[in-house]
């Protein structure tokens, strides 16, 4: 099957590459893979990582096809939906600080893993007539954001507007999404993954204790917002038994088939 998440060394920052072909799609085994090779980076001596994927998809989200996969196998799909969540907590429990290059679109899990992270850079679309999107969709497909996941997007954005996008379950493209603070800068396709390591240079000439212990106090709300109480994943599985989210997530399988 090959590397999931490739790993490059870029001397203090360590990259670590989404690449499981076509669209980075978060089934068990790339997430899996994601935690592991953050913590092997963190291991290695990494002062810094960029999370990257792409081209043109940074990551669908989760692999829904998979998921349908697994029937009324209650027992496997919380333990795929754990594994996501997994990969999320490794992301926002980073002892270092972790940038995400967004090089195209980055839906519902996508924008997950985007928002575990301290900063996000996304690529403008070489097609202004087919930018690039970002955003949590999940209205659009017969889910329920958990809590805490809604937090994450309120705290970058803002409750209101970050209400009106979670029921609307709309997507922005990458101008708005820097308008409204969903990333922090918008760049060529090309520059991404160069711009957030950029970023992470300018946290690396700080003084490093000082720096990493503001950054723990400023994110730990972004690690409360993950912890199972506030995702309340039981509840969740059951929404996704129900009659609307699977009408809702055939449909989405039947539009992905086209």
């Amino acid at each position: 099957m090959g590397e999931l998440v490739r790993h490059v060394i870029h001397g203090a920052v360590h990259e670590l590459q989404l690449a499981r072909a076509p669209v980075n799609a978060l089934n068990p085994a790339l997430c899996g893979d994601l935690a592991d090779t953050l913590a092997t980076a963190v291991d290695a001596g990494a002062q810094g990582i960029v999370l990257s994927g792409g081209p043109k998809v940074f990551s669908a989200g989760l692999d829904v096809p998979y998921l349908l996969s697994l029937g009324k196998d209650r027992a496997a799909l919380t333990s795929a939906w754990e594994r996501f969540f997994t990969a999320a907590r490794a992301l926002a429990r980073s002892p270092v600080p972790v940038a995400a290059a967004i090089a195209g679109h980055a839906p519902a899990g996508g924008c997950v893993l985007a928002l575990c992270c301290d900063y996000r850079v996304m690529a403008r679309s070489p097609d202004a007539l087919s930018p690039f999107r970002i955003g949590l969709n999940e209205t659009q497909v017969g889910l329920a954001a958990p809590e805490g996941i809604q937090h994450l997007l309120a705290r970058v954005i803002g409750p209101l507007r970050a209400e009106r996008l979670l029921v609307a379950g709309e997507l922005v493209d990458a101008e708005r999404a820097l308008a409204i603070g969903l990333v922090d800068e918008v760049v060529a396709i090309d520059n991404v993954a160069g711009h957030a390591r950029a970023w992470l240079d300018t946290l690396l000439a700080l003084p490093r204790q000082p720096m990493l212990q503001t950054r723990a106090i400023a994110r730990a709300d972004v690690l409360a917002a993950l912890e199972p109480e506030r995702i309340a994943l039981d509840r969740f599985i059951d929404g996704w038994f129900s009659a609307d989210t699977q009408a809702g997530l055939q449909a989405l399988v039947s539009r992905l088939g086209k």
